[in-house]
This record gives C-alpha cells, structure tokens and sequence, in this order.
C-alpha cells in the first residue's frame, strides 16, 4: 500500500457501536469512492466487520485495522483479513514485535516519537492528534524529517485535510467528520452526500 495513491489520499476511519451499520459504512465509502479504510478494533465485533467486508470487496480493496494496541490485537486484525494496520502509538509490545506481518502507520506526535516510529519500519508516521498543531505543526517536523512520510489523523476535516496535504502529508485520516454517525446506525445518503462534498473539497488540493 502506497499511501500516495490512494484514491483521495484519504485513509476513512470506521468506528461504530453497531457491526452491521459498520460494515455497511464500509461498503457504501467504497462504492463512492473512497476506497481506503481501517476498522478501529473499537468497533463492536470488529473483526467480524473486517472479514466480511473482505469477503464484499475482494482481496484487491485497501482494508485495514485501526486502534491496534499490541501484537495480539495485530495478530487478530491480520488472521480477520486486515491488509494494513494503524497504532495511536507505539507501547512496549508492539515495538518488541515490529517488524509486523503487514504495513503499519504508527502514531506518533512528538520528534522523539516520530524517530520511534521510523526506527521501526512504519509505512508512514501517523501525526496523531493531527488537531493539536495543525499543518504548520507537520511544516516543521517536515523540515527535520523530510522523507518521512506523514499521514494526519485526528480532527481533520475536509479544508484541514486540504491544509495538511498543502503542507506535505502524503495523505489523511478522516473520522466523524467524513463518516459521521454511519457506523453507528446514520443515515447512509448523508454518508454518500459527505463523500462528495470530501471529494470535491480535496479534488483540486489531490490533483494540483
């Protein structure tokens, strides 16, 4: 997975109380387009969420497994289908396990956390709470870490993600401000109508 070339260069977080609406939230982001997603283990019965969509989108779909903790929640998340796995941070058991069988985005916040991270092997440094510095925020740790890649998570709406991508993130995380009360048992037409307005609003920012 290249974060670069995901459609949107949007990761859509999927955190709900309700597995079947998680699992429709899942799809219905798929079918309009934005085809990246990671299930936070969360999720009620997440990882019956995560096979069946696997099942519903084939092995080609960017599926993955948010909120993983430790190597036995990254051993779950991979044996349910997860095709990559995203961490808040990095505790003590999954820094022990790393390298992991599959493409992680850690989390982290500060520099030292940041170096952490790339130390052990993560696809991309998740920049998590992203809201807590904003894009100038990424603008500077970009200057000390210019080939690490970045994804911002945390807070982001669609002219934030405009500003973090501007400032060089290689791509975004988006939660309740893109997925809303979906996962939860919402209504699914608002769901496709704040894809488009997400789509619209990165399309000029994801082209330029």
């Amino acid at each position: 997975m290249n974060p670069t070339e995901l459609p949107h260069r949007t990761v859509a977080i999927v955190r709900g109380s309700d597995r079947q609406a998680a699992l429709r939230t899942v799809v219905t982001l798929a079918e309009e387009g934005i085809t990246c997603a990671e299930v936070s283990l969360t999720t009620t019965d997440a990882l019956w969420v995560i096979r069946q969509a696997r099942r519903e989108l084939g092995p080609g779909a960017h599926l993955g497994a948010g909120t993983v903790l430790t190597a036995a929640d990254a051993a779950k998340a991979a044996d349910a289908g997860a095709g990559f796995l995203v961490t808040p941070g990095l505790g003590n058991d999954l820094r022990e396990a790393m390298p992991l069988e599959l493409p992680t985005l850690i989390g982290a916040l500060t520099p030292s956390e940041v170096v952490a991270a790339h130390e052990c092997g993560a696809l991309a440094v998740k920049l998590f709470p992203a809201s807590l510095g904003g894009p100038s925020y990424l603008r500077a740790l970009r200057d000390p870490f210019p080939a690490i890649p970045f994804v911002p998570v945390g807070g982001v709406d669609a002219r934030a993600a405009r500003a973090f991508l501007a400032a060089g993130a290689v791509a975004v995380g988006a939660g309740t401000p893109l997925v809303g009360d979906a996962a939860h048992g919402g209504d699914l037409a608002a769901l496709r109508r704040r894809v488009a307005h997400w789509r619209s609003a990165l399309a000029e920012e994801v082209t330029a």
